[in-house]
């Protein structure tokens, strides 16, 4: 009896341990059926533990991790999470038989809070930022103004270009908001969600690029929670980089969104010559590009975590360039 409590004591004790753990740790038997998950490796893998307790590693798409050496660190992508994970696996033995301890840490998150004590440096660059983002809407306001002005000109084109002018300066009035709470604070600003229709930001945003057409590729109604300020700014960071790598090609640059496991992901695709083979991508004023500010990528990835989403940048699969994914929690339905 005595023995028996001590076990169920070890057990409960052990279950709290693992629940409270930040790691995933998953726990094969000798065939690779799973036989525990803690709720960290139930995230990672966006399933309950009834939809993967007793399948096999391979179904759960881990087997190459259990092929592979003990201690390894490696870009990943898992059904709940994409980064930078450092897996560590070791032998288990009990009752003769033989099993693997897999455990995964999302060393991602753990070294960009380390990275973002660089934004101290941002007041330093600001300047850089706000010109490569306003000049452009400047002069297309100046253009559209002096064309509105011409005579004769036909009336539904006054309307367009009326329209026109009344976007940029919603642009550029949200983009001073921003960048004015940005510089105070040194830091981004907590944000302030409201309900968005990705279909009307995404096709008023497309329309901001003057340098190349932005071709947006209809999906279905979405709605998010997000700081409207804010999800602008990281749109139009991925947009201006998929333009610039676009222009040096002559390719073309498409956006399109859907949804995916309780997600809505906005992805820009360009067919430029795609990323750079760098792991610093992210890292804020780490740029690849001769007067670059190294603050786009960066800054879209802070917006993107702060409403508890992402970003990512691929190799596209399918022919040259890359593809930008913006992507964020859906309210539950």
């Amino acid at each position: 009896q005595h023995e028996r409590l001590e076990f169920e004591e070890s057990s409960y004790l052990l279950g709290k341990t693992l629940a409270a753990l930040d790691s995933a740790v998953f726990v094969f038997d000798s065939e690779r059926r799973l036989r525990l998950a803690n709720p960290a490796a139930q995230q990672l893998l966006d399933a309950s533990r009834d939809r993967v307790f007793g399948r096999t590693a391979a179904e759960l798409g881990l087997e190459s991790l259990l092929d592979g050496p003990d201690t390894q660190l490696l870009a990943q992508t898992f059904p709940g999470r994409n980064g930078r994970f450092e897996v560590r696996q070791a032998a288990l033995r009990s009752g003769g038989r033989g099993g693997r301890l897999l455990v995964i840490n999302d060393v991602g998150r753990v070294l960009r809070e380390e990275e973002r004590q660089a934004w101290q440096r941002l007041l330093r660059v600001l300047g850089h930022e706000v010109n490569n983002s306003l000049a452009p809407i400047q002069s297309m306001a100046g253009t559209l103004a002096t064309l509105v002005a011409r005579e004769p000109l036909p009336d539904d084109w006054r309307e367009d270009f009326q329209g026109g002018l009344e976007l940029i300066g919603h642009r550029a009035e949200a983009l001073g908001r921003f960048l004015s709470s940005y510089s105070r604070l040194a830091r981004l600003p907590p944000p302030q969600p409201r309900p968005l229709d990705l279909a009307a930001l995404v096709g008023k945003l497309a329309k901001l690029e003057q340098r190349l057409p932005v071709r947006v590729e209809p999906g279905e109604s979405l709605a998010v929670q997000a700081d409207a300020d804010q999800l602008e700014q990281a749109l139009i960071n991925l947009l201006h980089n998929a333009v610039e790598a676009a222009l040096t090609t002559g390719g073309e640059v498409r956006v399109r969104w859907h949804r995916e496991a309780g997600r809505a992901i906005v992805a820009v695709e360009d067919d430029g010559p795609g990323p750079p083979s760098s792991e610093n991508l992210f890292v804020p004023f780490f740029t690849t590009k001769p007067g670059g500010s190294g603050i786009g990528l960066a800054l879209a990835q802070q917006i993107a975590e702060a409403h508890e989403g992402g970003v990512s940048l691929l190799a596209r699969d399918d022919a040259a360039g890359a593809v930008a994914s913006l992507w964020l929690p859906l309210p539950p339905v």
